[in-house]
Formats: structure tokens, C-alpha cells, sequence
């Protein structure tokens, strides 16, 4: 007698403003409770609040005279759009499945490469002649 096996069906639903957010770092820890805190953030320059120009005879401008705020050239915006908060457990499945991933990349990136230096070999082959 053959047993069915239990199967299980997750169905998926989005904020209706759901929207994939571009990150290229993180900061965060472990909370008071025991739990891992990330926030992701997009490293970026700053754009400047006002900037001043002197206008040319022409009508054109020049480059900027003054950029507000004055520290513009030594400040990196740090812009953390969202985070999240999870248990040991949930850490673990994400840190499996993102190495998972990675490692496909890395083939994949691998594989790229080497195409990449035969492409290049055959173009410096056929331009030797």
C-alpha cells in the first residue's frame, strides 16, 4: 500500500507598492532580544541642497561659486530604505541560500570569463593574419 505524501502549497502576496530596492551595503547587529538587525542602504554622493552661479554675458552660467551645505565634498549619503529583524534560525536558511546563490554566480561569472578570453583569442587569431 503506497502512501500519498503531504505536499504543502505557499501562495505569494505583494504590497500593491512592492518595488525591489537596489542595496550596496549594510549595517546592523544583534538586538537585546537575541535577534539579528540589518539595515540596507544605498552608498551614494550627495546631491546639493542649493548651488550659486554667476551668469556669463552670454546668458550661460558658470560653474558653481558656492555649494550648500558647505561640507558637500566630504560628506557619502548613507540612504537606508529599509531592514529587517530575524531569529538565529531564519539567519541561517538566508545565509544558506544566499551562499547557494553566490556559488551559482561565481560558476556562472567563471564560465562568462572563459568565453570572454576565447572571444578575445579568436579576435587576436583572425587580426594576426
Amino acid at each position: 500500500m503506497c502512501m500519498e505524501k503531504s505536499k504543502i502549497n505557499f501562495k505569494y502576496k505583494y504590497d500593491e507598492d512592492y518595488n525591489p530596492t537596489y542595496i550596496n551595503g549594510a549595517y546592523g547587529g544583534i538586538s537585546t532580544h537575541n535577534e539579528i538587525i540589518v539595515n540596507f542602504y544605498l552608498e551614494r554622493l550627495p546631491i546639493p541642497k542649493e548651488t550659486d552661479h554667476e551668469i556669463n554675458e552670454d546668458g550661460s552660467l558658470t560653474a558653481p561659486i558656492a555649494i550648500k551645505p558647505e561640507n558637500f565634498d566630504s560628506t557619502v549619503i548613507r540612504y537606508v530604505s529599509n531592514g529587517i529583524v530575524m531569529n538565529l534560525e531564519t539567519a541561517k536558511s538566508i545565509n544558506d541560500w544566499l551562499s547557494k546563490n553566490i556559488e551559482e554566480l561565481e560558476k556562472r561569472e567563471s564560465i562568462n570569463d572563459t568565453d570572454e578570453e576565447h572571444i578575445n583569442a579568436n579576435k587576436q587569431d583572425t587580426t594576426a593574419e
